[in-house]
C-alpha cells in the first residue's frame, strides 16, 4: 500500500541524518516493547508479513509521529484485537476482563536465546525456472494496491537490471492477507539514479532493490 511508512524520495521531511554510535534502544521501555511484540509475534496468530502491514496501516499523522517502537506497540494493539487477545477496552487500562483467544505458543524466558537464533527462515522451493537471470533488462509494474507489497512506489514503472538471482522465498503480498506463502523466485534489480529521481539526478548514483518475480516484466 502506499503509506506513511514509504516515504523514498518524498520532501519535506527532512534529511536522513544517521545517529554517530547510536545505541540499541534510547530508552528502557523499548527494550520491554521489543520483548512484548517478538512474545506475541509467539503466539503463532500472524505472520511477519501481516505485523508489517498493521505497522503500515497506522494512519499518516500517528504513524509520523511516532517513533519506532511505538509503531511496533500501536501495531500490536491491533493484531492482539483482530486476533481475539484482548479487546480495546481491556488494551485502553491494561487489564484483563475476559479469556481470550488460545496462543498456539508461550515463549517462556528459557526459549529465547533458541528461538531467536533459530530465526524464521522464508526461503521456499519453487517448481518453476526463474523467469529473469543476470544481466537481463526488466521493468517494474505500475500498481497501487491497498494491500501489503515489497515494491517500494519509488521504485514502480521502472527499468533496470538484473544482478543477482537470490533464490524463491514466501510472497508477502498475499501471505500478510492470509492468501497462503505462494513463493515466488526474488531478484536483485539494479536502477541507475536517472531512472529513479529522474533529471537532476546524480549520475553515479544506483538503486538496488530485491524484487519477487510477480513485480516484474520483460523488456
Amino acid at each position: 500500500m502506499n503509506g506513511p511508512h514509504d516515504l523514498g524520495g518524498q520532501m519535506g521531511f527532512g534529511p536522513v541524518a544517521p545517529e554517530p554510535n547510536e545505541p540499541y534502544f534510547h530508552a528502557e521501555w523499548e527494550k520491554r516493547a521489543l520483548g512484548v511484540v517478538l512474545s506475541c509475534g509467539a503466539f503463532g496468530a500472524w505472520t511477519i508479513d501481516e505485523s508489517r502491514h498493521a505497522r503500515e496501516s497506522i494512519p499518516p499523522a500517528q504513524y509520523l509521529s511516532a517513533s519506532y517502537y511505538e509503531i511496533w506497540t500501536r501495531a500490536l494493539e491491533v493484531l492482539l484485537e483482530r486476533h481475539g487477545f484482548a479487546t480495546q477496552a481491556e488494551i485502553a487500562d491494561g487489564h484483563k476482563r475476559d479469556d481470550g483467544a488460545a496462543p498456539k505458543r508461550v515463549l517462556k524466558a528459557d526459549m529465547v536465546a533458541g528461538v531467536l537464533a533459530k530465526g524464521a527462515p522464508c526461503d521456499r522451493p519453487v517448481q518453476t525456472a526463474a523467469r529473469f537471470a543476470v544481466g537481463q533488462a526488466v521493468r517494474t509494474r505500475n500498481f497501487n494496491p491497498e494491500t501489503h507489497t515489497r515494491l517500494p512506489r519509488y521504485a514502480r514503472a521502472k527499468t533496470g537490471v538484473v544482478e543477482a538471482v537470490q533464490g524463491s522465498f514466501v510472497f508477502p503480498d498475499d501471505h500478510a492477507h492470509g492468501k497462503g506463502e505462494n513463493p515466488e523466485w526474488v531478484y536483485t534489480v539494479v536502477f541507475d539514479g536517472g531512472e529513479i529521481w529522474g533529471e537532476g539526478a546524480d549520475p553515479s548514483l544506483t538503486v538496488s532493490i530485491d524484487a519477487w518475480e510477480s513485480y516484474l516484466e520483460p523488456v
